[in-house]
């Protein structure tokens, strides 16, 4: 389940894939949701970064110092540069296709989307205006074609919109925000970014697991522009992945607990992040990561 999200800053311009608990924040935004979704029942607790992290309720604290954490400072707007956020360039196969052979291909994968203008999707990776660094990895990969998430989200992704979407897992979801990040990178002035400064790219997952997937991915696609990433966890150490971040990197992975241990001790900076995802966010809110995840990232 993810959300493209385009407020991060006042310049707008980020991506942000979450699950729906936080939809009610966004506004603007497209709505795909890919076949049944099935919600598990509420388990007590999770297990992240090898602890267990208890439930909270609404008005509970999480155990952090929330008054150290402080909002972004946007107040100097001249010191925001410009960025390129609409890099979408519909193709003619795209753009000619009939209205029955779209409706036919949402029924066939049970999509249902809603929105303003929404993009058409993709059926074939020659459709997507992909550079072809990317074709010619997804090509080594072996994949035939976009997955249905893929085939509506890349659009949206690229065209700078916001989007909901709602898909089970193995549905290609990590390579539907990973691609056009990597997209995202590469079309921005390299005058306007430091590497050394903070990530443009900011991906929070709720778990060690599944932020070391993603890297896999990332470090996969990401190499073939020369794309750098680290993961941020607990239960590793913490010194080598403050030099990671020194060294300077265009992606970061992190789980929550990590990254606002990061934030309160100024190892990291946010400033810089125009592209953000919220992976699997509704395990993020139950583990008690609300109000940091919206005082740092949502205002």
């Amino acid at each position: 389940m993810s959300i493209l999200h385009s407020v991060l800053q006042p310049r707008g311009g980020s991506v942000l894939f979450l699950r729906s608990s936080l939809k009610n924040y966004l506004f603007n935004t497209h709505y795909l949701r890919m076949a049944p979704h099935f919600r598990e029942k509420p388990k007590r607790s999770y297990y992240s970064d090898k602890k267990q992290v208890n439930k909270f309720k609404p008005g509970e604290k999480t155990g952090f110092n929330q008054k150290a954490l402080k909002g972004l400072d946007f107040s100097d707007k001249n010191s925001l540069t410009e960025i390129v956020k609409n890099l979408y360039d519909e193709s003619n196969i795209t753009k000619n296709r009939e209205k029955k052979e779209i409706a036919d291909f949402l029924l066939k994968h049970q999509i249902n989307i809603k929105g303003n203008q929404l993009p058409k999707p993709v059926l074939t990776f020659e459709e997507i205006n992909f550079p072809d660094y990317l074709k010619k990895e997804i090509q080594r990969q072996g994949f035939l074609h976009p997955t249905p998430i893929q085939s509506q989200a890349w659009p949206i992704a690229l065209s700078g919109c916001n989007l909901v979407s709602i898909a089970q897992t193995g549905s290609g979801k990590t390579l539907g925000f990973l691609l056009p990040a990597i997209v995202h990178i590469n079309n921005q002035k390299a005058s306007n970014y430091n590497a050394r400064i903070g990530p443009m790219i900011l991906i929070l997952a709720p778990t060690r697991e599944l932020a070391q997937q993603i890297q896999q991915v990332a470090s996969t696609f990401g190499s073939t522009s020369y794309i750098r990433n680290t993961c941020l966890f607990g239960g590793s150490s913490r010194y080598s992945q403050e030099r990671e971040l020194r060294r300077g990197v265009e992606i970061v992975i992190a789980t929550p607990g990590r990254l606002i241990d990061f934030l309160e001790s100024n190892v990291i900076n946010l400033k810089q992040v125009t592209y953000l995802v919220l992976d699997e966010a509704d395990r993020m809110l139950d583990m008690g990561f609300e109000p940091q995840i919206r005082k740092k990232i949502i205002f």
